[in-house]
């Protein structure tokens, strides 16, 4: 996966292509204090922030409120999270079993969802911790000043390859990263003798009209992802007449990713009817048929690479239990867990991987990619602009 380019740069080459988009100018001073029956349940909760897992509140059983916490531990963490957040019971509970405090998760929306609503609560978060902001939104997270300093003092090896540049490292640590990719139905273009698409480009191609489905960018982070995966390849000047091309070709545009992938994707395990998909590099291990081989394949040029992180929220009322959360999401037991828990790649490079990812996930080599101070400089105008185009 590509490091993102310094915010020093006077401007930045998008990844794949050859426009430039003026760099976004550096946060303020005064602001600088994806998942199946069984796989098939558990990807249709991938809907984002990198989708939507169900990872319900769970309520503290200490009684004690998150002042209560003191220098040796004890009292309760408040972690705010997108609703992709899922970790298994015993990996929940071996952050109070390593550090006294008890874990309280607050899921809040998607990614988009979840940084909007803790810039609204500025100065009174929600919680102590937050994970879930990733590249599309960290600039936003840093800049509206939510976030306190806090950088672990000892992470694993890998965590500095997925760092954000400059100072927004100083604030978010990444935990987990992905690529969000075009997913084809192998077995459906073997059966029509259709010969399968490789690149963004062949969408618009007459022999995939009506073939195609994405979850919307001004609903989804999927959906924003792929927005942004075209802008990197195509540029400021040709990302819009592309997608007048994608509506032209009948592409579907739906709300969410699980709509997409379950409802309209032909081995989504519905009856839909569309073989090509916005979706992830890690949703083939998901359709490994009987012969070990997956049913389904991620076009990996058509990726954009997405990275999500946590952080201390700026006022938490137990910060110092906000640290040990930040620190215990980077520990062995949540980086092994990541991959069937949230259907994402750990940041560490040393967790050990699921058998069927070692042999069915991949990762982009050369993702697509858009540096998140200039997502945050464009964002709005990127979405208004794809909308006129997408959904008239």
């Amino acid at each position: 996966m590509t490091r993102t380019p310094s915010r020093t740069d006077a401007s930045t080459t998008l990844t794949h292509s050859t426009s430039s988009f003026p760099a976004a100018p550096p946060p303020s001073p005064a602001r600088r204090p994806r998942r199946y029956a069984t796989a098939l349940a558990g990807l249709a909760a991938l809907g984002l922030a990198g989708c939507s897992l169900a990872g319900g509140q769970e309520e503290s059983s200490s009684g004690e409120d998150a002042s209560s916490a003191s220098d040796s531990g004890g009292g309760e963490v408040v972690l705010v999270t997108h609703d992709s957040f899922n970790l298994p019971d015993e990996v929940r509970s071996g952050f109070a079993d390593e550090t006294g405090y008890t874990l309280t998760v607050l899921p809040s929306g998607d990614a988009g969802e979840m940084t909007n609503t803790l810039a609204l609560t500025q100065g009174s978060p929600l919680g102590d911790a937050v994970f879930g902001i990733d590249n599309t939104f960290a600039s936003r997270a840093v800049d509206e000043g939510v976030l306190a300093p806090y950088t672990p003092k000892d992470p694993p090896a890998g965590v500095d390859d997925r760092a954000l540049p400059g100072e927004l490292a100083d604030y978010l640590t990444p935990i987990d990263f992905g690529d969000v990719c075009v997913n084809i139905d192998r077995t459906w273009f073997e059966r029509e003798g259709i010969e399968e698409p490789a690149s963004l480009a062949d969408l618009t191609e007459p022999e995939y009209k009506g073939l195609f489905v994405t979850p919307g960018a001004s609903t989804s982070s999927p959906g924003m992802a792929f927005m942004l995966a075209t802008i990197a390849e195509f540029g400021e000047q040709g990302w819009q007449q592309y997608w007048t091309d994608l509506v032209d070709n009948d592409v579907r545009v739906v709300s969410g990713w699980e709509d997409a992938y379950t409802v309209d994707f032909t081995a989504g395990g519905g009856d839909g009817d569309r073989p090509i998909v916005v979706s992830y590099a890690s949703s083939p291990p998901f359709t490994i048929g009987d012969d070990g081989v997956p049913t389904t394949k991620a076009l990996m040029d058509t990726c954009f690479g997405q990275v999500e992180y946590a952080g201390v929220l700026e006022g938490a009322a137990n910060e110092e239990g906000a640290q040990a959360a930040v620190d215990y999401l980077l520990s062995d037991a949540v980086q092994e867990a990541l991959p069937e828990s949230m259907y994402v790649f750990p940041v560490a490079q040393d967790a050990t991987l699921p058998k069927e990812w070692e042999s069915a996930a991949q990762v982009a080599e050369d993702p697509l990619d858009i540096p998140a101070t200039t997502i945050e400089a464009n964002r709005e105008q990127w979405v208004s602009q794809w909308a006129d185009i997408a959904t008239g």
